[in-house]
């Protein structure tokens, strides 16, 4: 029986609620080679995440319940704002452990991945200038100027963050990223880290029965795991994956044709100024997870960037972590925080309490075509089996989004 299968098999047969076996994931063409003890190192952060979030974090909660929240009314009266739940937790034993093994976890994580990476750095590079150099589906720009907030910061912990190309042709950054999602996720996002953008594309046939989009463009697309699923679900599609990060689009590109995806194309462009591309050019325009890594004024001009490039009838959707509402406690909203604190996403909690509907209509969309949903990661259950057990949230890493867009109405004649 082949390796993933048998794996698989044993996964299903033994009462196992815990994330599967590395040896699960996907192996591309693009993807670097992993030793046995660097696949269990993989293994070992993603079994912790998973214990941080089922084991530990409820704990936090209680201790928030009983020990937190009665001393700080005792003085202070009930909480007003989710800062004051965060200072408060600050000095509580229970936050105290479970936020700097988290922390641990995505430090170990990202130097896991990139020993992974740059002991074959060489072998990658080649395999990826192989595939990509002189194909007029990457368009580098030399000399590019990547946004200051995304060259200010590491995200989350990321050696270089997305942009850092440590010699000509340099793939090891989104190889690394590529190669540890398993451990930060606990393999939610399937075998080739892309369930997102799987559930993007099967919530876009569900709800918008007859859409068939031509030309559909992904922002902030990263090393392609979101956009080449809709480049898939959409084979009669012309797709554009932009992104700022250089190595990025370069192992996209060699990922998308090592797994035989030929209707995208990669571009290197800045996500608020789409001036490349002409007016109403596309029929959808896309964004998974990558909001949160930009900042207030970029946000809108990007949604006017994106309205302007959208063709009428056409639609705008971006996947994203929740909003803070008044209907969210204060205590979840503290935990959401987390990431913006301690794993170097400094805009995410800014971005979290936006009004996005807010945005959607002053960057020109009327109130009556903004669109709100949800998705989770689709996965292969043959090679990832389902325990039914949804119930573990651990507020930033579950694989579920919500969904917020707009559709541009065609102008009357």
């Amino acid at each position: 029986m082949p390796e993933d299968k048998a794996a698989a098999s044993t996964a299903q047969t033994c009462a196992y609620d815990g994330p599967p076996d590395y040896r699960l994931v996907g192996r591309h063409g693009m993807f670097p080679q992993v030793s046995h003890d660097e696949a269990e190192r993989f293994n070992f952060l993603a079994h912790m995440n998973r214990h941080l979030a089922s084991q530990l974090l409820p704990g936090v909660k209680t201790a928030f319940e009983q020990r937190v929240e009665p001393a700080f009314k005792k003085d202070n009266g009930a909480f007003k704002h989710r800062n004051e739940v965060r200072k408060a937790l600050l000095k509580d034993p229970a936050f105290q452990i479970w936020s700097a093994l988290r922390r641990a976890t995505m430090e170990q994580r990202q130097q896991a991945g990139r020993w992974v990476t740059l002991r074959q750095a060489r072998a990658l590079n080649e395999k990826a200038l192989a595939l990509t150099e002189g194909d007029e589906r990457l368009e580098l720009t030399p000399g590019f100027d990547v946004p200051r907030y995304l060259t200010a910061v590491d995200h989350h912990c990321m050696p270089g963050s997305y942009h850092t190309e440590l010699e000509h042709g340099d793939v090891t950054g989104p190889a690394n990223y590529d190669a540890g999602l398993f451990a930060t996720t606990g393999g939610a996002l399937g075998r080739f880290n892309d369930g997102g953008g799987q559930a993007v594309a099967k919530w876009v046939k569900e709800n918008l029965p007859g859409f068939a989009p031509k030309a559909i463009l992904d922002l902030g697309c990263g090393l392609g795991h979101n956009v080449l699923p809709l480049a898939q679900a959409f084979p009669d599609a012309d797709v554009v994956g932009v992104d700022a990060g250089g190595p990025m689009l370069r192992y996209g590109l060699a990922r998308a044709k090592a797994m035989g995806i030929d209707n995208v194309r990669f571009i290197q462009a800045d996500a608020e100024d789409l001036s490349r591309f002409a007016d109403e050019s596309f029929d959808w325009v896309q964004t998974t997870m990558f909001l949160h890594e930009t900042s207030r004024g970029a946000m809108e001009r990007i949604f006017a960037e994106t309205r302007r490039v959208l063709k009428p009838g056409g639609i705008v959707l971006h996947v994203e972590q929740p909003q803070y509402t008044d209907d969210m406690p204060l205590y979840e909203q503290s935990i959401r925080d987390w990431d913006a604190f301690y794993n170097n996403e400094p805009f995410w909690t800014t971005m979290h309490e936006i009004d996005l509907d807010d945005l959607m209509i002053k960057a020109g969309f009327k109130k009556d075509g903004v669109i709100h949903g949800g998705v989770a990661a689709v996965v292969d259950a043959t090679l990832f089996p389902s325990t039914g057990d949804d119930t573990v949230e651990d507020y930033g890493r579950k694989a579920a989004w919500h969904v917020i867009g707009a559709k541009k109405q065609v102008e009357a004649a």
